[in-house]
Order: C-alpha cells, then sequence, then structure tokens
C-alpha cells in the first residue's frame, strides 16, 4: 500500500489491525496452551473492534486532515508485521505473545507520535491526538488485561 496522507495511514492501520486479528483469530485454534489460546481470543476480539472504531475515524474525519500529506516517517521507519504469519501465534507461548503484541503496537504509537509533532492544521493535529490517544489506551488495556490473564 502507497502510504502518503493521513488518510492513507488511517487505512494502513485499519489493515494492520485487521491482519493481527484474523492472524490471531486463525492461531488461536492450533495454540496447545490454554492461557495462549484464552489471549489469542481475547487479543483478537481486540483487535476486531479496533478496525470499527477506526472505520468511525475514517467515515467522520475532516477531509482537509485526511488529505495532509506525511509520508516521510515511513520512509525512514518501516513498520513490519506479521504479514505471512512467519511465526505463527499458534507456536508462541502466552508472554511471547504479549511481547509481539506489544511490540506491534509501540510501532504504530511511535508512528503517530511522530506525525502529532509536526506543525500542521488544527484539525490536523486533533486527528492525529485522538489517534494516538486511541492507540496509548487500547495498548495499555490489552496489556492489563494480559497481565490479568498471567495472574490465573
Amino acid at each position: 500500500m502507497q502510504i502518503e496522507t493521513l488518510k492513507d495511514i488511517l487505512n494502513w492501520t485499519r489493515e494492520f489491525h485487521q491482519h493481527l486479528a484474523s492472524c490471531m483469530q486463525h492461531c488461536a485454534t492450533q495454540n496447545e496452551s490454554e492461557r495462549a489460546k484464552l489471549l489469542l481470543d481475547y487479543l483478537s476480539d481486540h483487535e476486531q473492534k479496533l478496525v470499527e472504531v477506526l472505520d468511525g475515524f475514517r467515515d467522520s474525519a475532516d477531509e482537509k486532515a485526511l488529505g495532509t500529506w506525511c509520508y516521510e516517517y515511513l520512509d525512514k521507519h518501516p513498520i513490519v508485521h506479521h504479514e505471512k504469519c512467519d511465526k505463527p501465534f499458534a507456536e508462541m507461548s502466552a508472554d511471547e505473545i504479549i511481547i509481539e503484541i506489544t511490540h506491534q503496537h509501540g510501532q504504530i504509537i511511535e508512528l503517530y507520535r511522530d506525525l502529532r509533532g509536526r506543525d500542521a492544521a488544527l484539525s490536523w493535529q486533533q486527528l492525529v491526538d485522538q489517534l494516538l490517544s486511541l492507540e496509548e489506551h487500547e495498548a495499555m488495556r490489552m496489556s492489563q488485561a494480559a497481565n490479568r490473564l498471567h495472574d490465573l
């Protein structure tokens, strides 16, 4: 996907979360650990809900803000994710899954932090702030839920 505007980044982020949801759902049935299966089911549902929230952002955001050019970050810092599920979540322990998901979400958070630091129109700044807040909050919620599962 060619990423040039904030709308492209929003679409890419949506696809990223959709891919994670699908990959985790697929791997949940194959993992031998009951804890890992529960975690993958929870995370898959959570990622799917993020997709729905991002759809709402895309549908309601200011078109001028979405049309803002912002391609430099990804040129310098490409985000790598489980495009092919090369080490499927089915082969990971619950702890490895948490580490991987935290890493994946951390990359998106860094992307939005970089975008927030740019000198741009107020509507664009507000949208980026909302997206950053969403990603940070959801990463924290997933981490807390995973820790509660670990305590069981």
